[in-house]
Order: structure tokens, then C-alpha cells, then sequence
């Protein structure tokens, strides 16, 4: 995540004013033909330039924050952080560059996905500078990441303030709407967007229910949508605030709003029936959660449209009605702590063709080779089991009746196998009786 530019010619400009009188003018050279360089774009010949400037004196600290500043540029971390901390132990307490190495040092740890270490290195610039903005929107970047909204929009209300025209802060302050707005706020852009009444006082639960989604929508680009599916736009369906200003800014309407659900309902359902899916089963298909894809109205819902655009790209994260719920992880890790209790219970687990086989052998119904003979059941899903026996010598005959079949059939397979002695069974093999009757009861 890039929050602001980490270098940039402006700020080359603003380094070099600043050498120090003793530097020779070889270094003031070296270093104006790396702004060059820069400026013109051939970022790889700036590189090599302040490489030269750095040999040229490796005590200067600019010639290592423009290094750093080209690296960062390059996507080189490493060398990057290299060069800042070789800056960091050249600079005073006083130097005005401070804020900034220290700002410089939290991206690079943002992009490594290191938000503690990013998080301390902006809190440390923000020390020096209250107001270096890049140090301002990465705080607010972590913030967002860790779920604090609130604090985050603080942070981009505080960069906005120092620099109003920061696109970056602008941009995520705007996607964070719904979660700081006040009641009053959220009243007033319903207004703006004609969905509420000018005379409404209050914000009840269904305009801010009402208002999340249509700024959902407007972030999912709902804007560009409507664009797309018409040759132009009427005018009711957006309205546009702070026209040809920096601050312009697109917005639906209500009506606009109604007008989006609608087309991508219709698109979704053409979509889901190109990917196989029955008409008569459209309506009815969920998400991996059980959610449904689309509301009473035939629009899509929340869940739905993610469905709707994983389907776009060629994606199934959709359940027909045939279809059973996916396992979550909760439920997986239970599931194997409970299989590594029957096994250490003497338990091995069976196929479902090897427990039909012992049903057809012993005429035991499922539910009397559960609850009278030992057979376990793990559910999975609704479509979906899986099967245990007990495998050890039991103490009644009857509860080795599973294993001695299946072991039984394995021996046809391979003589090899020892078949376990169950006087039970060979007594009712002897008479030519099953274990069950044919209702699939035990007989007594």
C-alpha cells in the first residue's frame, strides 16, 4: 500500500538547498545531476549517480536520503532501509530531515506487511513533525488494517487538515463514511442524495441502513455502472457536489441508486445461467455461508453480489439448493480432535461402501449398527458422513460383529489378513442366521 510518493523531485529540490557550506561543490554537482536524472525519469541513472555521491563523501546524510529516496522508488527495500539508517546516523536531533527518514522507514515496513513496526516508526516522525502527512495517512492506513475506523478517519481528518489536496487521505476518509459520520452528517448526505425528505429531523436505523448501502454501492464504482448502461446518464439517477473543483465529487441518488440493484440483478441472473445454474434454481442459490445470493425483490444481496462478481470471473463460490453447507474451520478442528479420540479408542474408520457391506451382511439397519453395535458416526454436512468401528477385542461378541465382517471381506482380498473370532456370529453362521432380522432390528 502506497501512501504517498516516497520521493519525489520536490523533495530532491528541497534536500540540496540544505547542503552544508563545507561540502565541496564536486558533491553539490554530483548531487544536482541525480535530481536531473530523476527529473527526467531515468530513475536508474539517478541510482547510479547518488551511489557516486555517496562514495564521493559517506558522511554526507543527503547523498544517503537521496540513495534511499531512488531505491524506495525502484521498489528496493533493503537497499532502501539501508541507506535511511546510514542517513539516521548522520543527522542531529535538530535535522529537518528527521521526520521524514522516520516517515520513509514506515512505508517500507508497511509494504512488508510489518504494521507494529510501521505503526512505531510513523508514531516516531509524528514526534518530531505533528504534521508530516505521509507519517499522518500511514498511521491511519494501520489503524484501518487493525479495525480501529474511528481513529483511522481522525488521522486522515488530520492529514487533510495540513494538506487538503492529499488524494490518498481524501479517497480512504471517503470509503470510511458510514463508520465515523455523525447522525447529523449521514442526515444531510441522504439529503444531498434525495433519499430522505428535506423536513426529516432525525436519523432513524433504516436511513443509516439506507445510506450504507448506497455508499457501499458508490465504492464498489455503482457510478461508473450506471455509465456503462446508459448512453447517458439521467440526470436524477447522480448528483455532482463541488463541480469542476479539486473537491468534485459523484454520488447516487436514490433513484440512481434503485436503478443500479436493478441492472445488476438482471446482469447476475444472465451470469448465473451462462455458469450452468437452472433458471428454477437462481433464486435459491447461496453463498459458502449459507447466505442468500439475491433479496425477496430479485435484486442481489450483500453476500450476493461478491457471489455475482467471483461468478464473472469465472469463480463457484455459490451453493445450488442441492448442495450442502462447506464445513467452517471451527467445526473441522473439532472434528479432528473428536477422530483422534475414537482412534485412540481403539476405533478405524470404515468407507461408506465397506459399512453398506456390512449392513447387507448382517441385515442391521444403520441406526442398529449405531446405537447396539458399536458403529460411530461423525456427521460432516448434511449429505456427508463418516463411519468408525470398533477395532479392538470388545468384551460382548456383539460389539465386534462390524469388524469381524470387514475384516472378513478384506481377507478375500488378501488372505494375509486375520479375521478376529466372534462366537457370536460364527454360533449364528452355524444355523444360517443373520445378527439382524430383516426389519433391521437385532434378533433376540
Amino acid at each position: 500500500m502506497r501512501c504517498l510518493k516516497p520521493f519525489s523531485v520536490s523533495l530532491l529540490c528541497a534536500l540540496l538547498p540544505a547542503v552544508a557550506s563545507a561540502a565541496t561543490e564536486t558533491m553539490t554537482s554530483c548531487l544536482e545531476q541525480g535530481k536531473k536524472a530523476y527529473a527526467d525519469k531515468q530513475i536508474s541513472q539517478a541510482k547510479d549517480i547518488f551511489v557516486r555521491c555517496v562514495k564521493i563523501n559517506p558522511l554526507d546524510e543527503l547523498a544517503h536520503l537521496s540513495l534511499a529516496g531512488v531505491l524506495l522508488t525502484l521498489d528496493d527495500l533493503d537497499g532502501a532501509e539501508r541507506s535511511f539508517h546510514a542517513a539516521l546516523k548522520r543527522m542531529t536531533r535538530t535535522s529537518p530531515y528527521l521526520a521524514y527518514t522516520y516517515s520513509m522507514l514506515g512505508d517500507i515496513s508497511l509494504k512488508r506487511r510489518q504494521n507494529k513496526e510501521a505503526l512505531a516508526w510513523y508514531s516516531k516522525s509524528l514526534l518530531v513533525n505533528p504534521a508530516n502527512v505521509n507519517s499522518l495517512v500511514g498511521k491511519g492506513v494501520i489503524l484501518d488494517y487493525q479495525g480501529d475506523k474511528m481513529g483511522a478517519a481522525e488521522f486522515y481528518r488530520s492529514a487533510l487538515a495540513v494538506e487538503p489536496l492529499n488524494l490518498v487521505a481524501r479517497k480512504r476518509l471517503v470509503n470510511l463514511e458510514p463508520e465515523y459520520m455523525t447522525d447529523a452528517e449521514i442526515l444531510a448526505a441522504l439529503k444531498q442524495r434525495y433519499a430522505v425528505n428535506p423536513e426529516v429531523k432525525e436519523l432513524s436505523e433504516e436511513h443509516r441502513a439506507l445510506f450504507t448501502a448506497i455508499h457501499r454501492a458508490e465504492q464498489r464504482r455503482g457510478i461508473d455502472y450506471l455509465k456503462n448502461k446508459y448512453p447517458k446518464v439521467p440526470a436524477e439517477f447522480i448528483v455532482t457536489l463541488n463541480r469542476d473543483t479539486d473537491f468534485e465529487r459523484e454520488m447516487l441518488t436514490l433513484a440512481g441508486y434503485t436503478a443500479l440493484e436493478k441492472h445488476i440483478g438482471q446482469d447476475a441472473l444472465a451470469v448465473f445461467q451462462r455458469v450452468g445454474v437452472p433458471i428454477q434454481d437462481v433464486f435459491a442459490l447461496r453463498n459458502q455461508q449459507g447466505e442468500k445470493v439475491f433479496k425477496e425483490d430479485s435484486t442481489l444481496s450483500d453476500a450476493g453480489f461478491t457471489v455475482y462478481t467471483d461468478a464473472l470471473q469465472n469463480r463457484k463460490t455459490f451453493l445450488l439448493p442441492s448442495e450442502a453447507l462447506p464445513p467452517t474451520p471451527e467445526f473441522l478442528s473439532k472434528l479432528a480432535v473428536r477422530e483422534k479420540e475414537l482412534k485412540e479408542a481403539g476405533y478405524v474408520e470404515i468407507t461408506r461402501s465397506e459399512l453398506k457391506m456390512i449392513e447387507n451382511q448382517t441385515l442391521c439397519s444403520e441406526e442398529t449398527l449405531r446405537t447396539k453395535l458399536g458403529v460411530h458416526v461423525l456427521p460432516i454436512n448434511k449429505n456427508k458422513r463418516r463411519y468408525f468401528v470398533f477395532a479392538r477385542p470388545p468384551k460382548e461378541p456383539i460389539k465386534g460383529v462390524p469388524y469381524y465382517y470387514l475384516m472378513k471381506a478384506h481377507s478375500k482380498r488378501n488372505p494375509k489378513i486375520k479375521v478376529p473370532s466372534n462366537s457370536l456370529v460364527e454360533s449364528y453362521e452355524l444355523y444360517g442366521y443373520t445378527v439382524c432380522l430383516s426389519d433391521g432390528n437385532l434378533l433376540e
